[in-house]
């Protein structure tokens, strides 16, 4: 485990609980069909999976489906329109970011939402001091590829190997350790289908105050002389 010199994370679902609105939008489609809503808490788990898991989930279709697009626009101009309704930061994270900040090290967000998504969402939820903000469209491919990763650590000028990666979902730790970085799984967020303990993540962490208690005892170790 080295030493973190930059903070990493993704966002939904992690720092933040969008849940509920990318929920709305889902059902905001299936009402104006005339069919009825999905129960919240079964299409919670797949909000970090975007588009593609949160359609699945609400109409049982895939990405290979004639419909699939014009399915993903419409969903998409929905939750543009109310992007932060019920939208916030996962309790703890503001103290979390704050700590961090207080070790004077940088934290920035690694995400797939795209940028049209990320840049109004972030300042709404109060996560405009990230250091670096990259979108699933930022880089040429999108997380589990490394290459978002290691676009943030050439913005932040620190070596992909001194950064942590926080996220909930199988693709961020995937990313994360192709991109050489220390992997967190936060299960404190949605974790999709899967359970993080089959993930293969350097940590699973519980709650953004043990990640924190993790950063200040690592940050500890690094200035005892």
């Amino acid at each position: 485990m080295q030493t973190p010199r930059a903070i990493l994370f993704d966002l939904d679902g992690t720092l933040a609980d969008t849940a509920p609105d990318l929920a709305a939008a889902v059902n905001l489609m299936r009402s104006q069909r005339q069919l009825s809503e999905v129960p919240y808490l079964s299409l919670r788990p797949f909000a970090s999976a975007g588009a593609r898991g949160l359609l699945g989930a609400g109409f049982d279709i895939k990405p290979d489906h004639p419909d699939y697009e014009t399915m993903r626009v419409e969903f998409l101009a929905n939750y543009e329109s109310a992007i932060a309704v019920h939208s916030q930061l996962f309790a703890d994270i503001p103290e979390l970011l704050q700590g961090i900040e207080q070790l004077q090290l940088p934290w920035g967000i690694v995400t797939n939402k795209a940028m049209r998504f990320t840049t109004p969402l972030q300042p709404l939820l109060g996560l405009q001091n990230a250091a670096c903000s990259i979108s699933g469209d930022t880089t040429p491919h999108a997380k589990p590829h490394p290459a978002p990763l290691l676009e943030a650590a050439r913005q932040l000028n620190v070596n992909p190997e001194d950064c942590w990666y926080v996220g909930d979902d199988l693709r961020d730790i995937k990313a994360g350790q192709a991109a050489g970085m220390f992997s967190i799984a936060a299960a404190w967020g949605y974790c999709g289908a899967t359970e993080p303990t089959h993930w293969k993540a350097d940590a699973i962490l519980d709650s953004p105050l043990e990640l924190l208690e993790l950063i200040r005892a690592k940050h500890s170790q690094r200035i005892t002389p």
